[in-house]
């Protein structure tokens, strides 16, 4: 992977080509305990988009996969990680992108299209409906599970299956750990209402974690909705269905 400073913090990330096509770029920002491999690469997501013709860039968050490890909460707020993905499209020269996010990565695709509009072509948010305003989903626990010695049982099964999904991914549990306590800013109903650009929102049918992707977007102005039936938050983000929406979300925007 190659490798940029972000404010002081050493962010990793992919650039594969388009294999014909525009080359539009897409940017991909994976989810909590993830990296880029395991959320755009092992779900064949990168390969989808650029033998579509687009250039796929997926970075590691900060905290994730190969990109500097930060152990303070205060380091891992959504503007924060908004933020490397600005810079990372400075680094890049780019000027603008589709951003594609996928549970923590679409809240800072919502924080991204918000902020920084400018540089945002479209915003595909997956894995994250109407908790985004109303910040439920995820029970307490999982910071303390991810913290707690090998072996302690989880609170609950939720903060249990992160801790084992953290252990495969190999990441390091304690910058997790101050990731889940940094990284969960909501954004208001008015908030939500001043995103005007083009926006999917893609929630699995029996997702418990997201909240309801349609409510989520009839708040903005010019997005719409992507249902996943039968498709939970594990299994809906490198469904078929997924990717075939998204594909022609993308030829449909402006």
């Amino acid at each position: 992977m190659d490798s940029f400073d972000s404010d002081g913090v050493r962010i990793a990330y992919i650039d594969v080509p388009a294999v014909g096509g525009t080359g539009d770029p897409v940017l991909l920002i994976h989810g909590f305990a993830s990296n880029h491999a395991v959320n755009w690469v092992n779900t064949t997501w990168v390969r989808t988009l650029t033998q579509a013709g687009y250039r796929a860039i997926a970075l590691d968050n900060r905290g994730h996969g190969e990109s500097e490890k930060l152990y303070d909460p205060a380091r891992y707020g959504s503007e924060d990680m908004a933020g490397d993905a600005v810079r990372l499209l400075d680094h890049l020269g780019i000027a603008r992108a589709d951003i594609m996010g996928y549970s923590m990565g679409a809240r800072i695709t919502a924080h991204l299209a918000l902020d920084h509009a400018a540089r945002v072509r479209s915003a595909l948010i997956g894995g994250l409906g109407l908790h985004l305003v109303e910040g439920k989903g995820l029970p307490s626990g999982i910071a303390e599970a991810l913290e707690a010695p090998a072996g302690t049982k989880a609170a609950n099964p939720t903060a249990a299956a992160f801790r084992i999904f953290a252990e495969q991914t190999r990441s390091d549990l304690r910058a997790l750990a101050a990731c889940m306590r940094g990284s969960r800013q909501t954004l208001s109903r008015a908030e939500i209402g001043q995103i005007e650009v083009p926006v999917l929102v893609s929630v699995g049918t029996l997702d418990t974690v997201a909240g309801s992707g349609p409510a989520l977007a009839a708040l903005m102005p010019n997005a719409q909705s992507l249902e996943l039936e039968g498709r939970d938050h594990s299994s809906a983000v490198g469904a078929k269905p997924h990717r075939d929406g998204v594909l022609a979300f993308l030829a449909a925007r402006p």
